[in-house]
């Protein structure tokens, strides 16, 4: 929206006769980096700034945790702290990409649908939890129909704009197909690509959400994630870094790239009051969202198979789970007494039974992220 009325409207009419500095200043709104670091800024002010007013309206609405019974006695003080905290972190996403982002790309309007999409379906789970108090909302049948119909959402768009956008009147869909040739279906086969989405989307906001068990875990593991994706999408998007480090040229990414950067804002002010102990849980509505947020960012920059780097410690929480279901109902089927790996999954639950205390694990797992992280990125060279 500013990058509309600050450049095109001001400075293109005003700049180039003006010899005022601060219409030729102006000029910097043309540029991905500056609107992405603006936008970043914005997210955490606005995260900072309505913070407070957004939980004591949570509260006034009794809109608190309901935690499992079999959680430690830990978990059991946190009953009651308000949650559905996420509503801040993509609101704060919302509002400063729409300040900052070119509001004429495809990518950029997938991105922020995808995003209130699966939100949606966390909202209803956390409301549910509200409504009946009790600790599961959704059944697990429920979330994954809605969580696979954003997934088929987003196919169908790609789908239909890399076989028919030639011929489509609407200008920024036929420019996004024109400079985006590498989006093409026709590699795999629409059903397999299909497949293929659903196991990433699904996959990566169903992790995100199996973290979001400790204070500030989900949250700051999500601000290096996130931080990492930015950098990667912009490479992406760049022509010379693109060419540099011989990857797949996609210019129509360079506004995911200001969707990533107001994501790592958003997730810092929110940490602000999810730090231990934490004053609001972002539920349901935030950890499906930002999981979202990640599968499709990395799926229309072509990065999905550097998720497992980018989210590795999302991606060793969800394994955890899998391993241990898998393992209890083998052993119950083959002894008819099921055993574990862990003493609790998700992973941060064993390591508190364990006897780590809380923090001690969510500044460790930070650690693990930052690695992981690190790693994703030195593997762009390695191309």
């Amino acid at each position: 929206m500013l990058y509309y009325f600050l450049y095109q409207m001001i400075f293109r009419e005003y700049g180039a006769s003006s010899e005022s500095y601060f219409f030729k200043g102006l000029n910097v709104i043309q540029y991905v980096t500056f609107r992405t670091a603006m936008a970043t800024i914005t997210a955490l002010l606005i995260s900072l700034l309505f913070g407070g007013k957004v939980i004591k309206k949570l509260s006034d609405l009794k809109v608190g945790q309901e935690i499992r019974e079999e959680l430690s006695e830990d978990h059991q003080v946190k009953k009651g702290t308000p949650t559905m905290g996420g509503v801040l972190i993509i609101g704060s996403v919302f509002l400063s990409t729409l300040l900052w982002a070119r509001l004429d790309n495809l990518f950029l309007w997938l991105a922020l649908i995808a995003t209130t999409m699966f939100a949606a379906v966390g909202f209803a789970d956390d409301y549910i939890k509200i409504v009946k108090k009790r600790s599961l909302g959704l059944t697990g049948i429920q979330k994954l129909a809605g969580q696979l119909l954003t997934a088929v959402g987003i196919w169908a768009v790609l789908y239909f704009l890399t076989n028919y956008a030639w011929n489509l009147s609407i200008p920024f869909i036929k420019a996004t197909a024109e400079t985006n040739p590498a989006i093409s279906i026709s590699y795999v086969g629409p059903i397999v690509y299909l497949v293929f989405i659903i196991f990433v989307l699904l996959g990566s906001s169903n992790a995100v959400n199996l973290t979001d068990g400790l204070d500030g875990l989900a949250t700051s593991v999500t601000f290096i994630a996130m931080s990492a994706l930015t950098a990667l999408t912009y490479v992406a998007s760049d022509r010379r870094w693109s060419e540099y480090l011989d990857l797949t040229h996609n210019p129509s990414s360079s506004e995911l790239t200001i969707f990533c950067g107001a994501m790592v804002g958003a997730s810092l002010g929110f940490l602000w009051y999810n730090s231990p102990p934490a004053e609001v849980f972002m539920g349901d509505v935030g950890s499906l969202a930002i999981g979202g947020a990640l599968g499709t960012v990395a799926i229309l920059t072509k990065q999905e198979f550097l998720l497992p780097f980018i989210g590795g410690v999302f991606i060793l929480e969800a394994v955890s789970v899998m391993l241990q279901v898998s393992y209890f109902k083998f052993t119950k089927r083959n002894s008819g007494v099921g055993k574990r790996i862990f003493r609790q999954a998700p992973l941060h639950h064993h390591f508190q039974l364990s006897g780590w205390k809380e923090p001690k694990i969510v500044f460790r797992f930070l650690i693990v992220a930052i690695l992981f992280a690190l790693l994703s990125l030195s593997t762009l060279k390695l191309r």
